[in-house]
C-alpha cells in the first residue's frame, strides 16, 4: 500500500519553531505608543492649560466662552462668574465656558 504524495510531504516537513510571544505583541505596542504621542498627550496638555486658565481668571479679565461671546469678568465664583457682554447687561455662567483671555483693552469700553 502506497500513501499519497501529500501526506508523505507532511510528514517530511520538520515542525515549526514557536514565535516568541513578544514579537506577536510588538506591533499592538507600537500602535498603542503611536496613540498615546498622537492623541493622548496633545489632550491632556489642553487640558492642563484650560484647567490654569480657569483658575487663574480674575476680575477685570477679558475673555471670550466656547459660545463665542465676548466680555469683561465682573464676579468670580468657586464654579461661576458674572461677565459684562455690554454696558449694563451681565451673563452669568460656568467657569468652564471660557475658552480664552483677550489681552488687556481688545474689548472697547463704551
Amino acid at each position: 500500500m502506497s500513501l499519497p504524495m501529500s501526506l508523505v510531504i507532511a510528514q517530511a516537513a520538520p515542525a515549526a519553531a514557536p514565535a516568541n510571544p513578544i514579537f506577536s505583541f510588538l506591533p499592538l505596542i507600537a500602535l498603542f505608543v503611536i496613540f498615546y504621542f498622537l492623541m493622548i498627550r496633545p489632550q491632556m496638555k489642553r487640558q492642563k492649560e484650560h484647567r490654569n486658565l480657569v483658575a487663574a481668571l480674575a476680575k477685570g479679565d477679558e475673555v471670550v466662552t466656547n459660545g463665542g461671546m465676548a466680555g469683561r469678568v465682573e464676579e468670580v465664583g468657586e464654579s461661576f462668574l458674572t461677565i459684562e457682554i455690554a454696558p449694563n447687561v451681565k451673563v452669568k455662567l460656568q467657569k468652564t465656558a471660557v475658552s480664552q483671555v483677550l489681552p488687556k483693552g481688545t474689548l472697547k469700553a463704551s
